[in-house]
């Protein structure tokens, strides 16, 4: 009986979810855990714990909502395995054995009929997926519009979650606009110092090495513009304003 009430708590509780695989959340990824939202978005900076967090939601989602189908896209395929990965890991930490083919295939089938399928962010490669439940797409910034737009009905008929992280990767692109978009989506931007992983003096030497575009970007969470871009996103959005001041001659 224990056994399974401590399944009926950890249903309920991501949170307490994520301890039990041994990760001890921040304060901003036990909100994001206790979140019922369907649209998210994550501008976080690198190595903050973004992708982890996309694992535990996806695995929470395939132990304790039988057949689930749980997406985990990303621009190439080395990205989606290392999501995959971090999945497979903590799969194995709750005592359960990964099929030797799922890290070749990049899947994994539970016996509840659970799905958690990892995958490059190609059209070709998503074709013929639907009816989604959890949809997350890793490095957003840099999947492309006609990508994006490609997998969004896979959540029409089952009404299910989209999960969207990233550090920026300029002004442009549908990361960008959803980003300071009107649109519903939960929002949560974490930069390299609200992470007490990382230290100042790494940061120190990174500003150093990187200079300020990059580090601003990698580690601040900042939209910027390019660094060859002739006319800035400011100036861009300016020329298509209803409200223009008259000149005064």
């Amino acid at each position: 009986m224990v056994e399974v009430r401590d399944d009926l708590r950890l249903a309920l509780d991501r949170v307490g979810f994520s301890r039990k695989l041994s990760v001890e959340p921040d304060a901003w990824q036990e909100d994001l855990l206790r979140s019922s939202s369907d649209r998210v978005l994550l501008n976080c900076a690198r190595q903050s714990g973004k992708s982890l967090m996309a694992a535990v939601i996806a695995l929470h989602r395939a132990l304790y909502h039988p057949g689930s189908l749980i997406l985990v896209l990303a621009p190439s395929e080395r990205q989606a395995k290392e999501t995959f990965d971090k999945v497979a890991k903590f799969y194995r930490h709750l005592g359960n054995d990964i099929p030797p083919d799922s890290f070749r295939k990049m899947g994994l089938e539970l016996t509840n009929g659970s799905r958690i399928e990892a995958l490059p962010g190609t059209e070709k490669t998503i074709r013929g997926f639907s009816g989604v439940d959890l949809l997350i797409v890793d490095e957003a910034a840099r999947v492309s519009d006609e990508f994006y737009f490609a997998i969004r009905p896979m959540l029409a008929v089952s009404a299910g979650q989209l999960l969207a992280l990233s550090t920026p990767f300029g002004t442009r692109g549908w990361w960008y606009e959803a980003w300071r978009g009107p649109e519903a989506w939960e929002r949560y931007e974490v930069t390299a110092e609200e992470c007490p992983r990382i230290s100042e003096a790494f940061l120190e030497e990174e500003r150093r090495t990187l200079g300020p575009w990059w580090f601003e970007q990698e580690y601040e969470c900042k939209f910027l513009d390019a660094e060859t871009q002739v006319f800035n996103r400011t100036d861009v959005d300016a020329m298509f304003a209803e409200e223009v001041e008259a000149w005064q001659l």
